[in-house]
């Protein structure tokens, strides 16, 4: 699939230094040719990042004109120096493109408790402000400029048609491969279109997104403390608001954007061999079927039976017990790769080669819980854990 920036976007991915010891692309910029529509949802840790706190205090707007991204250091934890930091940040950034500071939101990732380089992250936006453009590659190089330790950049994008022979385009990128949680999952996004929007459903469209996108995925439960997607509307498909019928399919294209991104991030989880899709039905209300999803998710021993494909019944349906949700265990049925495993509270024969193999010789391992008559459910996704996992962050920074 070809990938292009929405009307209105320009952008780019440079090398500066923040990453040390590699020629890895490690600071992007993402620019809108006039003042843009912007909201942004964030980690729930009360523990967050300077350009977190920043970047909150100023969306929703209507006033943003770009974002700057670094990779290779998180600017969490840094105190006053920190948020100088990110103010100088988004100050040079706006600077490069004739903005003023309160303009530009900034995305920062990588190791938490350092201090940012300054030195080398002015001389990076100069060099991105110097290479911006509206073609794929720049695309993909402001893409790759936000990975850590993501084995690939991670794109979406959507046509929609909003009725009236009017097409609206929605282009996310995406970081994220570990630390990883729900409210929200360390990852950040951008989600860029040339649809026209008001601020409050830009807020809007983006907040349920992310509800049933990267607020639906683990890799090990951490919530990070830099989490952030951005939504921006650069308004240049139409002179006129979305409302209505047109503004529901711009807000699913939306979501679509954002599962496809979200799903991307543990499927490229550290050392993981295998995407789990976990689809819970059945339940009286979707916090419930949240809980039982998350707790099943973020089981190590399911994680690690998987990865050994090994269809253990037995850790799936306790992991659902635990989660502090009433339901009737006689009730439950439960999936693995389409085959029935356990009802009624009770192992059913099946063919367990035949499932291991299923497991196996596939990338993507679904698990299916049903728990009976009510009309709640949710999607939610997560990887296996596997030695390779343990090694990365055992080295992560000795």
């Amino acid at each position: 699939m070809e990938f292009s920036l929405p009307a209105g976007f320009s952008a780019a991915g440079v090398h500066c230094g923040v990453k040390k010891g590699t020629t890895k692309l490690d600071l992007s910029m993402i620019v809108a040719d006039s003042a843009c529509v912007a909201g942004g949802v964030y980690t729930q840790n009360r523990v967050f990042a300077a350009p977190v706190g920043w970047d909150r205090a100023r969306t929703p707007s209507s006033q943003i004109r770009g974002v700057v991204v670094n990779s290779g250091n998180a600017n969490a934890c840094t105190g006053s120096q920190g948020e100088q930091d990110v103010a100088d940040m988004a100050r040079i950034a706006a600077a490069s493109v004739g903005a003023d500071a309160d303009e530009f939101l900034v995305l920062s990732t990588g190791v938490i408790g350092e201090l940012m380089p300054m030195n080398v992250i002015s001389q990076g936006i100069a060099a991105a402000a110097d290479v911006l453009g509206n073609d794929e590659t720049s695309l993909i190089n402001a893409a790759k400029g936000m990975m850590t330790t993501d084995n690939h950049h991670k794109l979406a994008q959507v046509t929609v048609d909003v009725g009236g022979g009017r097409t609206v385009q929605i282009t996310g990128l995406a970081k994220g491969a570990a630390m990883i949680g729900p409210n929200m999952a360390t990852m950040l996004g951008v989600i860029l279109t040339d649809a026209k929007l008001s601020e409050n459903d830009a807020q809007s469209v983006l907040s349920s997104a992310v509800a049933d996108s990267f607020n639906c995925i683990s890799v090990e439960g951490h919530t990070s403390t830099n989490d952030t997607v951005l939504l921006l509307a650069s308004g240049n498909a139409s002179t006129q608001l979305l409302q209505g019928a047109q503004l529901a399919a711009f807000a699913e294209g939306v979501r679509q954007v954002c599962i496809e991104l979200a799903k991307s991030i543990p499927n490229d989880g550290e050392g993981a061999t295998h995407l789990i899709e976990i689809r819970i039905q059945g339940l009286a209300c979707r916090e419930d079927a949240y809980l039982i999803a998350k707790s099943v998710a973020d089981s190590a021993l399911v994680k690690t039976a998987i990865h050994g494909a090994d269809p253990n019944w037995g850790r799936i349906v306790s992991a659902a017990g635990y989660a502090d949700v009433e339901f009737d265990p006689q009730a439950v049925r439960l999936f693995l790769n389409g085959t029935l495993l356990y009802e009624q509270g009770t192992p059913v024969v099946f063919d367990e080669v035949s499932v291991s193999d299923s497991i196996r010789n596939q990338r993507v391992t679904e698990i299916d819980l049903e728990f009976g008559e009510g009309e709640a459910g949710i999607t939610f996704w997560t990887c296996d854990m596997t030695a390779e996992y343990i090694r990365l962050n055992a080295d992560y920074r000795t």
